[in-house]
């Protein structure tokens, strides 16, 4: 139902589980599920040739948006999928050789589900914690890496906290120890610069439906020469994608994802400078009226539409519940939603499992105006008060 022209309800602050399709997208893709239906890998005749083209130059726009090689970007069915391969690619690939490989507790549950399971499969694994405020020290990095360390992996910027990490230092370190560097990208890619070379990064895992592009489509960068890296792909089935990933390309998504990466840098600068404002009014609207409201975070090396508080005295469940018709907000990863355990992120900074709990997340995008901000606030207080009445009489 829209209420007016400026306030439409219910409001969606949810923007780091998924975004719509940018209409401007969607333009694009259309023709590719009607008129130039191809198969990509069909070249022997005009309709394959087409699809053939649109990937190849959706693949150097990509590469460009991240200083990558176009033969570098593998696509894949999204950052799960990236990550898997990434991760399971080259540990399968280093034989049976001793293998050790170093991530973040504060990771995603596709990166760490990975990890044990090469772990269970004879890796050895380091999971290294992070501060108070979400942050990884660099130092940390240096003082795990052993002779045998094959790789680390440390997300950009967290899906929960919206934690930028310091990939530059890291990378600098996993330059002068002669170890492969990977990062999940997926929340980064669009909101924050991304320069694969100038990072030292090898191996970075994406998705379009971040970024106002579509499901089920990500990409996996892979270094393929300086150094050369060799993955084992985990699908097998006719060696597409240069042998690392087997099946039809989803031509109508790889031009998406382009034209979503297209939209979203060129509108980077003053978009972000956009969500930081009514982040940050969301924030002190809510902490005005809610004094012992908490930060969940660092207060600075955060994305700018990520707002993660927590709220005492209420449970962040019974809030989103009682908001539904109102508001779209969740209480973190839209990934692990379905599991009964309280946030592994927010445990990690040192909460305990009641501010943990109160915790949710704010995830504000594109469509995100003044007069919802305003709303939201409005009415997340009102209801804050009301549980908090009936908790505490």
């Amino acid at each position: 139902m829209n209420m007016s022209p400026q306030l439409r309800l219910p409001i969606y602050l949810d923007h780091h589980a998924t975004t719509p399709v940018d209409p401007r997208v969607l333009e694009t893709m259309i023709p590719f599920f009607t008129q130039m239906f191809g198969n990509a890998a069909s070249k022997d005749h005009a309709f394959g040739r087409e699809a053939h083209r649109a990937v190849e130059a959706a693949r150097a726009i990509i590469g460009r948006s991240i200083n990558a090689r176009p033969q570098d970007i593998c696509f894949t069915s999204g950052a799960t999928e990236s990550a898997n391969l990434a991760i399971k690619g080259i540990f399968h690939a280093g034989g049976a050789s001793p293998q050790h490989f170093i991530t973040v507790v504060t990771e995603h549950p596709a990166v760490l589900d990975s990890f044990r399971r090469i772990e269970s499969e004879g890796a050895e694994v380091t999971c290294l914690p992070v501060d108070g405020q979400g942050i990884l020290d660099p130092k940390q990095i240096a003082d795990a890496i052993r002779p045998h360390t094959k790789m680390v992996s440390v997300m950009a910027a967290n899906n929960e906290i919206g934690v930028l990490q310091p990939l530059k230092e890291i990378g600098a370190i996993c330059r002068e120890r002669s170890v492969l560097f990977m990062t999940d990208a997926t929340q980064a890619l669009g909101k924050i610069a991304l320069d694969v070379q100038a990072l030292n990064v090898h191996l970075l895992a994406c998705s379009a439906h971040k970024i106002y592009g579509p499901k089920g489509i990500g990409v996996l960068y892979c270094r393929r020469s300086s150094p050369k890296i060799s993955l084992r792909p985990i699908i097998d089935g006719g060696g597409h994608e240069r042998g690392l990933r087997s099946g039809t390309l989803n031509v109508p998504g790889i031009v998406g994802f382009a034209k979503a990466i297209e939209v979203s840098l060129g509108e980077m600068k003053t978009e972000q400078a956009r969500l930081r404002e009514l982040r940050d009014t969301l924030f002190q609207a809510l902490r005005q009226e809610i004094p012992d409201l908490k930060l969940n975070g660092h207060p600075d090396h955060r994305l700018a539409g990520n707002l993660n508080v927590c709220i005492p005295g209420i449970v962040n469940e019974s809030l989103i519940l009682a908001l539904a018709d109102d508001i779209a907000f969740s209480a973190g990863s839209a990934c692990t939603t379905a599991a009964a355990d309280p946030s592994h992120v927010l445990k990690a900074l040192g909460l305990s499992s009641a501010e943990v709990n109160a915790s949710v997340r704010f995830g504000l995008g594109r469509s995100t105006n003044a007069a919802e901000v305003q709303h939201a606030a409005l009415v997340i207080v009102e209801q804050v008060a009301k549980l908090r009445r009936l908790a505490f009489g």
